[in-house]
């Protein structure tokens, strides 16, 4: 994988698959903006024409991406708003989603990107992290939706892409993450079935192993685990964040008007694996990535 922390790379527009124009006077907030998947999927809307509300914990990371996108797209100059906020915190995230329609007049999609977990096993799980990792992906999820649809969609519409992972069959290693991510799919299901009948769509899409630099947090016991992982994937590769934005910003789109309530898994595969069967090394395959300021983790600069 090619970094391209800086050069030519830094200022080359995202070469999507989806044409140009398409969100063009839409608005869509994308709660944890700032980095990783968050910060890919808005570059990739930026350069479809869309206004963005980036909604973060730490302000010098939105900065960071909103500066960052009008380098690239200066025409996307007065159409980028950043909203610091807590998504755990239910008056914050009223106040946040006020202020977006306030800046904006609309909100016509809604990427709940923003989440984070640490491995543990269970037995070793405080209720304190238990809560945190529950708090951060399901509640702040459950609110972030509520709001934006209380507040705007019920009365225009709309569509909402919630993050799962790769949950099939439970998560060992990191059973609070499954948990609420398990949670969310069920709250993705039930909101699809509720609030429809206004127009709104919610789905949601589930990465498998996708290199972005939230691999970067975990401590070295665990990069070396990681490190490994792409041999149980059926394509034998992790995935980009390109790849994952990419299914985000098609369920956001008009082409998905008629799905509602469905997961898009972007794993390679890796649910489909089993222990009966040996994984050939791939011999040909090739990924995507439309994403020219995409950095790999640190992890694999030894690949």
């Amino acid at each position: 994988m090619n970094q391209h922390p800086g050069g030519a790379a830094a200022g080359q527009r995202y070469a999507s698959v989806f044409r140009p124009g398409l969100y063009e006077g839409k608005t869509i907030v994308v709660t944890g903006g700032g980095s990783g998947l968050g910060r890919c999927t808005a570059h990739e809307l930026a350069s479809l024409g869309a206004s963005l509300a980036l909604v973060g914990r730490k302000p010098d990371k939105l900065q960071a991406a909103h500066d960052e996108i009008l380098r690239i797209y200066p025409e996307a100059a007065g159409r980028i708003s950043l909203h610091v906020c807590d998504i755990r915190d239910e008056a914050g995230v009223r106040a946040t989603v006020a202020e977006a329609l306030a800046r904006h007049g609309a909100i016509d999609g809604l990427f709940n990107c923003a989440g984070g977990q640490f491995p543990a096993p269970l037995d070793r799980i405080s209720y304190n992290g238990w809560n945190a990792v529950v708090q951060n992906n399901l509640h702040g999820t459950f609110l972030v939706s509520r709001e934006v649809y209380t507040q705007h969609m019920r009365q225009h519409g709309g569509a909402i892409v919630n993050m799962l992972a790769d949950i099939w069959g439970g998560m060992p290693g990191m059973g609070h993450s499954g948990a609420a991510r398990a949670g969310v799919w069920n709250l993705t299901e039930t909101a699809a079935c509720e609030w429809a009948h206004a127009g709104v769509r919610v789905n949601a899409v589930a990465p498998g192993w996708i290199a972005s630099s939230g691999m970067d947090s975990y401590d070295e016991d665990y990069r070396a685990v990681l490190r490994e992982l792409k041999t149980k994937v059926p394509l034998q590769r992790f995935g980009t964040e390109a790849e994952l934005a990419a299914a985000v910003v098609f369920l956001l789109s008009p082409a998905a008007a008629f799905i509602n309530g469905s997961v898009i898994r972007v794993d390679g595969g890796v649910p489909n694996a089993r222990h009966s069967w040996t994984l050939a090394p791939a011999e040909r395959g090739e990924a995507y990535n439309g994403f020219p300021q995409y950095e790999p983790p640190s992890l694999f600069s030894d690949d």
